[in-house]
């Protein structure tokens, strides 16, 4: 059990032995590190369930506590308003660095999750807000992982729909755009298909008559008419292609690729039998979902024309993930413009399929503004995700003397960490130069602390201590510090995973990283006085480079050796 646990265990045991076993204690860090190391608030939360003082409640909780403190804890004490804070042993805390818990338990563990993510649209640019889905949904499945979920790499993409007329449609009237001569480099064929769009677009919303023959296109795609369809799927497998190429790069895989082309029909014909049993009704022509009944809003599932929508898709999506995997969860990573299609979408699949009710999950994620103004791949002013990641690479290149190899590496991990490192619904003006930069919170200075605690031990003869070889001296603030946060990483891990939220451990690496850099400016390794205190200071070093090396990779991100 981590520190936390085993804290909380102890105390759920003093409440019950008080009589107090309706109270549910909860333990926290403070915010000062001179307040403790671990505080709860049970006192206060107790106080006004048994109508007692709290701070004397807090002096008899802490007086148990500290009978019951065993090999856990130097001192408990008491703070007004009656704050409980722990002290723990350094010996204990060594101890747990030296042990760490490769099975961490949570309420998720055992659980089988579906997590969705990218979603991107064939046909239609790979934007900086894809990046930020991608990212987010790595680091998620990562996390999940690592406190023993079992989990499905899912991702549903749109390849057919009114988009994709559009920019055929864009390919067949501009003559540059002919797939006679098409470009052979992936890129420039995804500029292409980039322009086309655009110039769809715009016909679409200004020309009337381009308007019906972007209908007629979208109707030809789904009929799957040869007068079209060889083009359609040409420029389909470009960016998939292409998309392959992003997910390599940004070291995402997939166990199960969906596409709208393969459930629309399954869609449309579950949305058609759950006419019938009532569950959706005729309106003007079309078949809604009744939300208003639920409390939300009323949506198109099939249009007059007869043509599932997106939300008739999901129809046929639903019922095909539950069917090949059974989750008890699926984890939907979706920008905040989808949250109220979710809330209609995920109540028309429960009352088609009751026994999903619940198991249907909206994480959103907030957008990635440009500073001009929101993107629009409709306009074609969009910032391409594959750019952004060049153009830090370039800056990296010619900022700092490393490797083509070690660039590319600090350049992902760059982007990545500037999106993680912020709570999910909070939104993000990217700024490139800060994302890039070794000082302050950023991704290459979490990745060039971790080179240096590799240089450091690259550079020492002497072994450090191995495990289980204790403390020699009395600990330094700043070696305490570091042993501390080391020893709080699985309970970090635990909180990310079961919050998703990948920027709590940012918290952490953040921390952890000026910890170690304090430590090493302040502490001599390498010219310890000592030969315990040296290889103490290594070991210290060691783990402190494991846990970095440990903490990106679950955020998605290498630690080069050697910046």
């Amino acid at each position: 059990m981590t520190i936390k646990q085993q804290l909380t265990e102890k105390l759920t045991l003093v409440l019950l032995q008080m009589g107090l076993e309706t109270i549910t204690p909860n333990i926290d860090y403070p915010a000062d590190a001179t307040h403790g190391d671990y505080s709860t608030n049970v006192a206060l939360v107790g106080a006004k369930q048994v109508g007692k003082n709290p701070l004397e409640l807090g002096e008899a909780i802490a007086a148990q506590m500290q009978k019951s403190s065993g090999e856990l804890l130097e001192k408990v004490a008491v703070v007004r308003p009656g704050f409980i804070n722990f002290w723990i042993k350094d010996a204990f805390l060594l101890k747990n660095v030296e042990q760490p818990d490769t099975s961490l338990q949570t309420e998720l563990t055992g659980k089988k999750i579906m997590v969705e993510f990218a979603h991107p649209n064939t046909h239609k640019a790979f934007h900086i807000g894809h990046l930020r889905n991608i990212t987010t949904g790595e680091s998620i499945v990562r996390l999940l992982e690592r406190v023993n979920v079992t989990v499905i790499r899912a991702n549903y993409q749109g390849d057919v729909g009114m988009h994709i007329a559009k920019c055929l449609y864009g390919i067949l009237h501009t003559p540059e755009f002919s797939l006679e001569n098409a470009p052979t480099d992936l890129k420039e064929r995804v500029t292409l298909l980039g322009k086309a769009y655009a110039a769809g677009s715009k016909a679409f919303e200004e020309d009337d008559t381009a308007k019906q023959e972007i209908g007629k296109i979208n109707k030809q795609i789904y009929a799957k008419d040869p007068a079209i369809y060889d083009m359609y799927q040409t420029t389909r497998q470009w960016s998939l292609d292409y998309f392959d190429a992003i997910y390599k790069r940004l070291g995402t895989t997939y166990e199960r690729l969906y596409f709208e082309s393969e459930v629309y029909e399954a869609g449309k014909e579950n949305v058609l039998d759950g006419l019938q049993k009532g569950v959706f009704k005729k309106s003007d022509g079309a078949i809604i979902f009744p939300g208003s009944q639920f409390g939300f809003h009323d949506r198109v599932f099939i249009s007059g024309e007869g043509n599932p929508t997106y939300e008739g898709k999901d129809m046929g999506l639903a019922p095909l993930q539950f069917k090949e995997y059974n989750p008890d969860k699926i984890v939907h990573v979706v920008g905040p413009e989808q949250a109220g299609y979710f809330q209609v979408v995920f109540e028309a699949i429960s009352q088609l399929l009751p026994e999903t009710k619940g198991k249907e999950f909206h994480l959103i994620y907030g957008w990635v503004k440009l500073k001009q103004g929101k993107m629009s791949s409709r306009t074609g002013n969009v910032i391409l995700g594959e750019w952004l990641l060049d153009e830090a690479k370039q800056k990296i290149l010619a900022s700092y003397d490393i490797s083509d190899e070690t660039a590319e590496q600090v350049a992902v991990g760059a982007v990545k960490y500037s999106f993680l490192k912020v709570s999910l619904n909070q939104e993000i003006a990217f700024d490139l130069d800060e994302s890039i930069s070794l000082e302050g919170n950023s991704g290459p200075y979490i990745q060039y602390t971790f080179a240096r605690t590799q240089s450091v031990l690259r550079k020492s003869p002497q072994p450090p201590l191995p495990k289980g070889g204790g403390i020699s001296n009395t600990l330094v603030p700043e070696e305490r510090n570091l042993l501390l946060l080391l020893a709080r990483f699985d309970e970090v891990i635990e909180e990310a995973a079961v919050r998703f939220a990948p920027n709590v451990l940012c918290t952490y690496l953040f921390e952890l990283t000026q910890a170690f850099n304090a430590f090493y400016q302040k502490c001599p390794i390498l010219k310890a006085e000592e030969a315990s205190e040296k290889a103490f200071r290594l070991s210290l070093t060691a783990e402190t480079g494991t846990v970095i090396k440990n903490g990106l990779k679950l955020l998605g991100i290498q630690a080069p050796p050697q910046m």
